[in-house]
């Protein structure tokens, strides 16, 4: 048999000895950080099912919309000096028996439903356009239609004062509502703006920069259908999801995308057959790496370096051949501009490759596509 994803990929099975609800409350998710320390809200054996719920930092942007009460216990109980030094709430830590540092922990993606159907997109003080707009912060709330996978703009208002405090609850209709957007749609994609594992430091890392860990990556593309390989750092890997959206392109550059909290189903597989520095992306059709930096031309270097790596390591290509390859047949891209660690994407088509991109033991040999 084999599992299929909700895009029709079809993958290797690996069979769950079981499966695994978590909830999102105070006592199953720390807000700002992920740290080695942290009690852990699950323990999974590889192959495990989880159906997780992630939950939006931002849902106080309209919290008639986007709050119930499992979520008002979180935002109200969760002390504001225990969100930091980040912003993201995360879900987890989940612990993988078995898991040990340098393992990489497959994750697959099956399935992320929105648990209502709004987001919020906030013009941010922290936007790369941030000064072009005389310092002002804006919220767009997105009306989302499940039936045609689309979002369109219901209502925008500004945001008086500074968005610096993790979890603000804003009070509209009592804010001044303006239309926004008429008669555009966008298409939706759901996906995890962060999620990864424990770093191995001793203190609390923000969950704002992405890193080796994962982290903030904001990359749309860690949705339905795709599999994120992470580098394991601690014993149990110490895994968790946050940041939500459903929606956003690449170099989210008002600062935020469509945040909104999501229902996700995922399989957690341990990996111990292969390795890869950062964290790397499967999806239906591509391989993709990512670099990070404070420097973007930095992160281009560290991204194409660990293509570089890709291609020579798991595609047995000769470093000549590889470098060749990586100008005409890969594309580049900015993931985003706005998490102070800024982020490169680099994609390469599978189907090139004689083996259909197999990379080491990372797609079974026997996995269909």
């Amino acid at each position: 048999m084999a599992l299929i994803c909700e895009s029709g990929q079809v993958r290797h099975e690996v069979k769950p000895g079981a499966i695994h609800h978590l909830k999102a409350t105070p006592e199953t998710v720390h807000w700002g950080y992920f740290h080695p320390e942290i009690k852990p809200a699950l323990r999974v054996h590889s192959g495990d099912l989880i159906q997780a719920e992630a939950i939006t930092h931002h849902a106080g942007d309209a919290p008639e919309l986007m709050m119930d009460e499992p979520i008002t216990r979180i935002f109200t109980e969760i002390e504001p000096e225990d969100r930091a030094p980040g912003v993201h709430i995360m879900t987890g830590p989940i612990y993988v028996e078995d898991a040990k540092p340098g393992d990489m922990l497959e994750v697959r993606y099956l399935r992320m439903t929105p648990r209502f159907n709004h987001g919020s997109n906030l013009a941010a003080n922290w936007g790369h356009l941030y000064q072009e707009f005389d310092e002002q912060e804006r919220v767009t709330i997105y009306e989302l239609d499940p039936n045609a996978n689309t979002a369109s703009a219901l209502y925008a208002y500004d945001f008086k004062g500074k968005y610096l405090v993790p979890g603000t609850i804003t009070h509209c209709p009592v804010c001044e509502r303006q239309p926004a957007l008429k008669g555009i749609t966008i298409p939706a994609r759901p996906h995890l703006g962060t999620a990864g594992v424990a770093p191995s430091v001793d203190e609390r890392v923000s969950t704002i920069p992405p890193g080796l860990h994962g982290g903030n990556i904001d990359n749309w593309r860690i949705g339905a259908g795709a599999t994120m390989y992470y580098p394991v750092q601690v014993d149990g890997a110490l895994f968790s999801i946050g940041d939500p959206h459903i929606s956003q392109g690449d170099g989210e550059i008002s600062g935020t995308a469509i945040e909104a909290s999501l229902d996700v189903l995922m399989q957690i597989v341990l990996r111990k057959d292969f390795s890869f520095p950062s964290p790397l992306l499967e999806t239906p059709t591509k391989w993709i790496v990512h670099g990070f930096d404070e420097d973007l031309d930095k992160a281009m270097k560290n991204a194409a370096l660990d293509m570089l790596h890709l291609l020579t390591e798991h595609q047995g290509l000769s470093r000549n051949d590889a470098y060749s390859l990586m100008s005409v047949a890969t594309d580049f891209g900015v993931t985003q501009v706005v998490d102070g660690t800024q982020g490169i994407h680099v994609r390469v088509d599978r189907g090139i490759f004689p083996n259909k991109g197999v990379v080491g033991d990372v797609v079974a040999n026997d996995r269909d596509e």
